[in-house]
């Protein structure tokens, strides 16, 4: 079997932002939301290199539609738009999807509840578990309490259900390993 070099190259975020404009142009116009959005880069924050790149932030009138229910909407739009432009998943992350702020008071009261969990865990030396989140929230939670050496953190669950637990450091070696990734082609 040959490989073709160029199948092997990813694009760069810049080559899926006219496809990300214009399939968010048109989930506002056929879902006739009163909203208007803005892409823009954004510059990299030095203490988090994994940061977005890109954010098409939202505004107007139904900005409470797409943030009721813990933002619902807001992240069921970026889902399906970058699945739908097909981007790849190591981009994800690079491309976020925000409402009046939402999300960084998102990432903000998770760094937050981390650390508060993570002072129980350790005065209590039981594990806990958080609510279901969704991969970007979890990873917030791991990088919020990397530098803590007193606890560990680990993803349990599938789906919609995946958690973040978090146990006392003694307890590293009870950590299930995450399950394999499977990776369409």
């Amino acid at each position: 079997m040959e490989l073709h070099p160029s199948s092997e190259v990813a694009k760069p975020i810049a080559a899926y932002l006219p496809r990300i404009e214009s399939l968010v142009r048109q989930v506002i116009d056929f879902g006739r939301f009163n909203l208007k959005f803005e892409m823009r880069e954004l510059p990299p924050a030095e203490d988090a290199p994994e940061s977005p790149e890109v954010m098409v932030d939202f505004s107007g009138l139904d900005c409470d539609l797409l943030l009721e229910a813990h933002a619902e909407l807001l992240n069921a739009i970026e889902y399906v738009v970058l699945k739908a432009v097909r981007l790849e998943e190591d981009l994800f992350g690079k491309i976020t999807f925000d409402c009046l702020g939402w999300r960084q008071e998102r990432i903000e009261e998770l760094r937050l509840m981390a650390q508060v969990a993570a002072d129980r865990v350790v005065e209590s030396g039981s594990p806990f578990s958080l609510g279901a989140m969704n991969p970007r929230e979890r990873r917030v939670v791991h990088l919020a309490l990397r530098d803590r050496s007193e606890v560990r953190t680990a993803s349990e669950g599938f789906g919609a259900d995946r958690k973040v637990v978090i146990f006392p450091a003694a307890m590293a070696d009870r950590i299930a390993p995450a399950p394999p990734r499977f990776r369409r082609r």
